[in-house]
């Protein structure tokens, strides 16, 4: 690539780059249509000013040991086999799965590996979900929604801590409670086609209560060995659960 100088800088700085190419035994070329070559020295001592050239278009980049693409930090990642985002994010589908259809059969023996789960990409969707569905009958309650989830967990966390010898984690306990609420949202897509202040209304949303109370139920005493315990577990968790369909209700 060729870089021309106008006419002004030409006559201007012609008198101290030719004193400048003596000074260093270099050979240049001033004509306006020549290209400038790279002397060994680029400032000039005599002028007490920065001279700058410019390389030819024969000139090549050649990368030195130091360039940052040879450092050794770069050296021996194995960018193939790095796991998925998700996997990094600590969301699992295959968890949400099994755990979702432990909810909804409450019956059924959890799976020892969903027991201590910790996930909360779900409780988070269905947390999502539910107030979504009470939008369809002009309730904006996601405010009460996350309140309610949060002092459910925290009285959850102290309850269970003090009944059981094993002791529970606050997140095993968030994502518990998260995902039981999936009955809650089937129960508020319900609200917005039928009232539920009638007789029916309410033995529906006891039965959507007690739905929720035994799957949480099952997965704590499953998780903290609580053998026989599981009457005195599912008591605080109708409540709960119970004031999450009193927002369905009215």
């Amino acid at each position: 690539m060729a870089y021309n100088y106008n006419d002004n800088f030409y006559n201007a700085n012609k008198a101290s780059q030719l004193q400048f190419s003596e000074m260093n035994n270099t050979t240049q070329y001033y004509d306006q249509n020549t290209t400038y070559q790279v002397p060994n020295q680029n400032y000039n001592q005599a002028w007490g000013q920065q001279q700058y050239f410019y390389p030819s278009q024969n000139d090549t980049f050649k990368p030195q040991s130091g360039d940052f693409m040879q450092n050794n930090e770069f050296q021996g990642t194995d960018f193939d086999n790095e796991p998925p985002l998700l996997e990094e994010l600590g969301i699992n589908f295959d968890h949400i799965f099994r755990k979702t259809k432990c909810v909804l059969n409450p019956l059924a023996q959890p799976h020892e590996s969903i027991i201590h789960d910790e996930d909360l990409a779900g409780p988070l969707v269905f947390c999502i979900a539910y107030g979504f569905s009470l939008l369809l009958m002009g309730k904006i309650h996601f405010g009460y929604i996350y309140g309610i989830t949060a002092l459910g967990c925290v009285s959850m966390y102290a309850l269970l801590n003090l009944m059981s010898e094993k002791g529970v984690n606050a997140m095993c306990i968030g994502s518990t409670l998260g995902y039981c609420l999936l009955p809650m949202v089937f129960l508020s897509f319900l609200s917005s086609f039928f009232t539920m202040k009638s007789y029916a209304g309410l033995m529906i949303s006891i039965f959507f209560i007690l739905w929720c109370s035994l799957s949480s139920s099952k997965l704590f005493v499953n998780a903290l060995n609580m053998s026989n315990q599981q009457l005195l577990v599912l008591y605080p968790c109708f409540l709960l659960y119970g004031i999450f369909a009193l927002l369905n209700v009215f």
